[in-house]
């Protein structure tokens, strides 16, 4: 893949080389997201942040990566915000804000939005995520985070058992990263969801097209020897009313006792956050968090490594970040913690 003034759209674009080019240009972002360096590779450029959507990982991290590459980022945030509200199209809104800036990255709550924007704009534009569709830099931090915690297992990416858990139907971060997954070789996956909010066919087609074995239940039994557990939250926001979604909103918990009964003692525990932690559902007891199987915040912080190296080779300055850089006089090692 030619990453250079390309859009980072969907999961499909990729193969397993492009993806080994973006994670080898994450590894060498290490010392500059932990401020062990800076580097200024780019200084003078602007980011548009636009999320017509709700977010907080992924609209900070997106404007951490830039500035710790040296840009500036300018935000919109929220429909009502917007000139959309007025009745102007995406196609409109793309050609006026993309002439303001070098690179955009965009949120917004229809499946395709993104895709659309794309078409107007005059610069890269990065998928942050477009409403039940597609949302690949998370997929990308996600495969990267389970690669990094396997190795430390001694495993790999081939041959692993996943279990996927919890709202598989509006869940777009399971859709990509299952869709990612089918590029490797001999994946098993666990898909754990009420079977009205199963994985889409959509999905399980490509998983069965590549030739994986997938089992599809509503029951937690059956995934003792998962090597990762990756829950999501119930997508409110997809549903109807608050109420629908109230009605799966608990049914999979996952607490201390529960993963001793259910999982072996080294499986990683995964979610893209923010998990649930009301009363009511409880996705992720607190009880976990000292866990050192929990990954769920190195999973965070992986975001923000990835959307530097998104940036980095989509404004083609990938292999000058350190020609640009200078130390840190107030580094403190408590970021390595």
């Amino acid at each position: 893949m030619n990453f250079t003034g390309a859009n980072i759209l969907s999961v499909e674009q990729f193969d397993r080389d492009s993806i080994a080019e973006i994670f080898a240009t994450a590894d060498r972002m290490l010392p500059y997201a932990r401020r062990q360096k800076r580097t200024r590779v780019l200084d003078g450029a602007i980011l548009g942040n636009l999320f017509f959507e709700p977010s907080t990982r992924t609209r900070v991290s997106f404007g951490t990566a830039f500035n710790l590459l040296g840009g500036e980022v300018r935000e919109t945030t929220g429909m009502e915000s917007s000139a959309l509200t007025k009745g102007e199209s995406l196609y409109d809104t793309a050609r006026v804000l993309s002439s303001y800036s070098d690179v955009i990255a965009m949120r917004h709550p229809k499946s395709g939005s993104v895709a659309e924007f794309a078409q107007g704009s005059r610069v890269p534009v990065l998928n942050g995520g477009d409403g039940a569709n597609e949302h690949p830099t998370q997929a990308l931090l996600d495969l990267y985070t389970i690669k990094k915690e396997l190795a430390y297992h001694g495993h790999d990416v081939d041959g692993m058992h996943i279990c996927m858990m919890g709202d598989l139907k509006f869940g777009r971060t399971v859709h990509s990263l299952s869709r990612l997954l089918a590029m490797y070789n001999k994946v098993r996956f666990t898909l754990i969801s009420p079977r009205e909010l199963a994985m889409p066919d959509s999905v399980l087609d490509v998983l069965a097209q590549a030739g994986h074995q997938v089992t599809v239940t509503d029951q937690m039994s059956g995934s003792s020897d998962a090597d990762i557990i990756y829950q999501t939250r119930i997508q409110q926001e997809r549903f109807t009313t608050p109420q629908e979604a109230d009605m799966y909103r608990g049914k999979f918990r996952l607490n201390s006792e529960i993963y001793t009964k259910h999982y072996k003692p080294n499986t990683v525990i995964m979610h893209p956050l923010p998990r649930d932690s009301r009363a009511e559902a409880n996705e992720l007891d607190n009880d976990l968090n000292q866990n050192p199987n929990l990954a769920i915040f190195r999973q965070a912080d992986n975001g923000v490594l990835i959307r530097m190296a998104l940036f980095a080779l989509t404004l083609g300055v990938a292999d000058i970040v350190d020609r640009y850089e200078t130390e840190v006089p107030w580094f403190s090692d408590k970021r390595n913690v």
